[in-house]
């Protein structure tokens, strides 16, 4: 096992060195074109130089700034999170109230929108002088249209209600 060794760590160096060349914008790309690179990675990969060359000389490396690091492990270091419980948590406590502040005054309106609404039923049921259980004025004139007897619901003036015509 320990013969295999070298020839894994050849090839790990290799798939490597390829991912971040193929990965590397091509504004770090130092010295050739990235097209170049990748096949000098491919062609001189087993005897390492295509390797070593894009690690040493092919890419830039220096801190980006305002990144906080130029490789994920820095980064990670500078930018450290502290996880909080959602009940602990400021901000989200204050969502929470702006999004209750919203809903009370959603609810508002809609309360609003339902005793006007209801007002103006009243209003309409008192100018046509009937009630709501349909005991007087509900019907019309003719006695037509009224409440029927079996559930309240109302009837239809339909051609099936409506007698023949005699001539």
């Amino acid at each position: 096992m320990l013969r295999y060794l070298p020839f894994l760590l050849v090839l790990a160096l290799w798939i490597y060195a390829f991912i971040d060349c193929l990965n590397t914008p091509e504004s770090q790309v130092r010295g050739l074109p990235k097209v170049v690179w990748v096949l000098i990675i491919l062609l001189f990969g087993e005897v390492l130089i295509g390797p070593i060359a894009w690690l040493v000389a092919g890419k830039e490396r220096h801190r980006v700034a305002g990144g906080g690091g130029s490789t994920p492990s820095e980064w990670h270091r500078n930018h450290s999170t502290r996880w909080v419980a959602p009940d602990d948590n400021p901000e989200f406590l204050r969502s929470l109230r702006e999004e209750n502040t919203k809903d009370e005054a959603l609810l508002k309106d809609w309360e609003a929108d339902l005793r006007r609404r209801e007002e103006e039923l009243r209003r309409k049921e008192a100018g046509t002088g009937g009630s709501r259980d349909g005991a007087s004025g509900a019907d019309g004139a003719d006695g037509t249209g009224g409440a029927d007897g079996a559930g309240g619901r109302a009837r239809r003036n339909g051609p099936e209600d409506t007698p023949p015509a005699t001539s």
